[in-house]
């Protein structure tokens, strides 16, 4: 059966859906979310494993999936796509969500991996995506990768008024397009920058962006091997700590005060695997990623004992 997506085939129908006025990490290794195309196969076994067909799921089946979810605003999300999931099994057809936040992306796989009958393919268009769609539908009907994410490259001589992430992001949503519909936006310096973004509005965002600041662009589809894009860039330290708390590893990576990071938490600005933290205490160990707010990212490197008791950890600045 012929996956079906959850827009419609028509431009003007598809730009409508798309308007501003729409409303809007540690798992087991079938999980990444930051691969391009990557596949994650949920066959388990049945119910007798903790696992069960989404077909028997019922309300208080539902409830307790949900109960799991560790960041608590991504729950409507999650459930949205929970729901999507039934459809698509008991259907045996293809659905595609709209880009994803990491949180949300994160939550929903761990939802998902506890379905027997599930397969999901998650696709930002490049490796180190962040933003990524989710195509989910019966294992024995989700047999390759869907189509789902396209590339706009949007080009225009930024020499002498380079453009931010915000400025690209706030001129593309200043057309109407509702931003769950766009993925990453990767700067090109003064060449432009490219987009990620569902297909279906692809000639709807060609046609009509023509600005970016002040800054006359035009906008051409590439096919996503073309995409240029980086690794992150990283500075590497080694900090001697008492505790592998979050609290003293964030405070030694960000260079800020234990007590400011502490209210940094309180105000639930801090995230552990793009999850809210909310406790200082919270242990840490070599793969988590930490993110503050206004202050970036952070990932915990190799980590080793001292002889005086202490941890020595590698702590891994992305800048």
């Amino acid at each position: 059966m012929a996956a079906a997506s959850v827009t419609s085939p028509w431009l003007l129908r598809k730009a409508f859906q798309a308007l501003a006025f729409s409303q809007p990490l540690h798992t087991n290794k079938h999980l990444s979310f930051y691969g391009n195309l990557c596949s994650f196969p949920f066959q388990y076994p049945l119910r007798s494993s903790g696992l069960c067909h989404i077909s028997q799921v019922i309300k208080g089946d539902n409830d307790v999936l949900l109960k799991g979810v560790g960041d608590k605003s991504a729950i409507e999300e999650v459930k949205h796509i929970l729901d999507t999931a039934r459809r698509a099994a008991t259907r045996r057809e293809v659905f595609h969500t709209d880009f994803l936040t990491p949180p949300v992306l994160k939550e929903s796989m761990i939802v998902l991996q506890k379905l027997a009958d599930v397969k999901a393919v998650a696709q930002g268009g490049y490796p180190q995506a962040e933003r990524c769609r989710l195509s989910i539908g019966h294992s024995e009907v989700l047999t390759n990768d869907p189509n789902v994410v396209a590339a706009i490259n949007i080009s225009g001589n930024f020499s002498f008024q380079p453009c931010s992430h915000g400025d690209f992001l706030g001129a593309i949503l200043g057309k109407g397009i509702a931003r769950e519909k766009l993925g990453d936006i990767i700067l090109q310096g003064e060449k432009g920058a490219h987009v990620l973004i569902v297909p279906e509005l692809v000639d709807f965002l060609m046609s009509t962006l023509d600005k970016v600041a002040n800054v006359s662009v035009s906008c051409t589809q590439i096919p996503l091997l073309a995409l240029e894009y980086e690794p992150p860039r990283t500075q590497s330290f080694k900090t001697i700590e008492a505790s592998l708390r979050v609290d003293a590893l964030a405070s030694a990576g960000f260079k800020i005060s234990r007590s400011k990071l502490v209210d940094l938490i309180s105000n639930g600005d801090v995230r552990v695997n793009w999850t809210t933290v909310t406790k200082n205490g919270t242990t840490l160990k070599t793969g988590d990623i930490i993110s503050v707010s206004g202050k970036g990212r952070l990932k915990i490197g190799e980590i080793n004992s001292t002889k005086k008791g202490k941890f020595s950890v590698e702590l891994i600045r992305y800048l």
